[in-house]
């Protein structure tokens, strides 16, 4: 039986340092800005908020100590495939991902987001969104298929000979992912990824750089007790200061808004949400939903206080198959799965998600990185200082507030060293 593979690779990092390149060719002459609606806007990042809950306690039933993932990404990454998918297929995705607008609005929605999120000219944080197909040379790709990818999430489709040389076309993918990361992904696709078999690969870029508004002082920065929980604590490099910070109180938990430099109030912040008790954090978790988590942003107001925070950095890599299989998209993963969007065939089924992703948070700033690969075959008035101590395990969301939109979710419960040059 003949075989026939489609591996859709797709990556969304968000990382740190610039590297010096040669000068590039000049750039091709930009298409129209993507637009959507307000409410289409708003639909996307309550949906994509949704999934991120939902994924995250899946994930948190699994996982012990620190987790860290981005829901955008690996969202962004199952709506290009969902934009092949029809039938059964098609229903389950939609539910899963929350996907409440109808498809001739959702794929712009994406697009006109992305485009959002990149922010003006006068921005101080990086944040950048591109996309690529790489395809089997000859083979039938429904042209509606990579005119919508293409028009939606910028996705130029690239002819390469899976067939005759799958090493070469492996390079040439990674290549593409190291340049549009900055060299902060290497090697996203293993020795073996790709094979004669593979018939498209497409790949999702997302590259974010963030200073905070209020820089910590190193010389502030001294080792401290950090409560890993109510009997164990080790000591970590923890930054202090006071002033006017984004503050709010829930009955159990405190919170706390750094936004990035240049962002203020309406744009890309961290959220960090501390449980009261040092063992707080599972009945937290227990409480999660869109809608506590809408609560939780929406009671953030402007106070005077002392802020400590631990510098921390968390990597984590999943394999999400398993766990989109239990939220209620079986269908996607096996033999019966109608891909036919993709191509006249329409003989593929998804064969795994694999999510990396990380978060580093030093006296600069933060520093994020998420990769998917979804991999398929056939077949107020004034108030007294307030005190917060991020001196145990705390959730953590890096969000964008214009749009509502949440990037990154995390738990850091179990410190690392952190050894990074700036």
């Amino acid at each position: 039986m003949n075989t026939r593979w489609l591996a859709v690779a797709v990556l969304a990092v968000c990382a740190g340092a610039c590297s010096t390149r040669a000068p590039q060719p000049a750039p091709e002459p930009e298409e129209p800005a993507p637009t959507a609606s307000a409410e289409d806007l708003k639909a996307l990042a309550d949906g994509n908020n949704a999934f991120a809950v939902d994924l995250y306690k899946k994930l948190a039933e699994k996982e012990q100590g620190n987790l860290i993932f981005s829901p955008y990404s690996v969202r962004t990454a199952l709506a290009m495939t969902y934009a092949g998918a029809r039938g059964k297929t098609a229903e389950e995705m939609r539910k899963v991902l929350h996907f409440a607008l109808p498809d001739e609005r959702l794929h712009p929605a994406f697009g006109a987001t992305a485009y959002q999120l990149k922010g003006g000219k006068d921005k101080q944080h990086e944040l950048n969104v591109a996309n690529a197909l790489w395809g089997q040379k000859g083979f039938p790709f429904r042209p509606e298929f990579l005119e919508l990818t293409r028009t939606n999430y910028g996705a130029g489709f690239r002819e390469v000979d899976f067939i005759a040389d799958p090493e070469a076309a492996r390079q040439a993918i990674n290549h593409w992912v190291e340049e549009k990361t900055q060299d902060r992904i290497k090697e996203l696709l293993q020795p073996g990824a790709v094979n004669q078999g593979s018939r498209l690969v497409l790949t999702n870029a997302v590259y974010f750089k963030g200073q905070w508004e209020k820089p910590f002082n190193p010389r502030l920065t001294a080792d401290a007790q950090f409560r890993v929980t109510s009997d164990r604590t080790v000591l970590m490099q923890t930054m202090s200061q006071s002033g006017e910070f984004g503050y709010g109180e829930a009955d159990d938990a405190q919170l706390l808004r750094l936004p990035y430099r240049a962002s203020g109030e309406s744009g890309l912040a961290m959220v960090i949400v501390l449980p009261k008790a040092v063992d707080g954090l599972p009945r937290l978790e227990a409480q999660l939903s869109g809608t506590q988590v809408q609560k939780w942003f929406g009671s953030i107001w402007n106070r005077n206080g002392h802020v400590s925070l631990p510098k921390f950095k968390v990597v984590q890599k999943f394999s999400l198959g398993r766990s989109l299989r239990d939220l209620g998209m079986p269908l996607a993963f096996e033999e019966p799965a109608d891909f036919s969007g993709i191509t006249p065939g329409g003989d593929f089924f998804i064969q795994d998600v694999i999510h990396k992703a990380m978060a580093e948070v030093d006296e600069e700033g933060t520093v994020a990185a998420a990769a998917t690969a979804v991999v398929g075959g056939r077949v107020s008035a004034p108030a007294e200082p307030f005190q917060f101590h991020a001196d145990h395990p705390f959730l953590f969301f890096i969000r964008d507030a214009k749009s509502g939109l949440v990037l990154f979710v995390g738990r850091m419960s179990d410190p690392c060293p952190i050894a990074r040059p700036r």
